[in-house]
């Protein structure tokens, strides 16, 4: 069951929350002082990948 929600989270709701956070992170880093926090949104990105 537990393998089924993780399938089913990561086509409904991981991949777009993980593209909206690299996307995120992308901006930030356009910037000097966004840089650590870009650098923290990919990380985040990751996290939501997997729940």
């Amino acid at each position: 069951m537990n393998i089924l929600g993780n399938i089913i989270w990561l086509l409904f709701g991981g991949i777009l929350g993980t593209i909206a956070w690299l996307i995120a992170g992308l901006v930030l880093c356009l910037t000097i002082i966004g840089i650590p926090f870009g650098i923290q949104c990919f990380k985040i990105a990751q996290l939501v990948l997997w729940p």
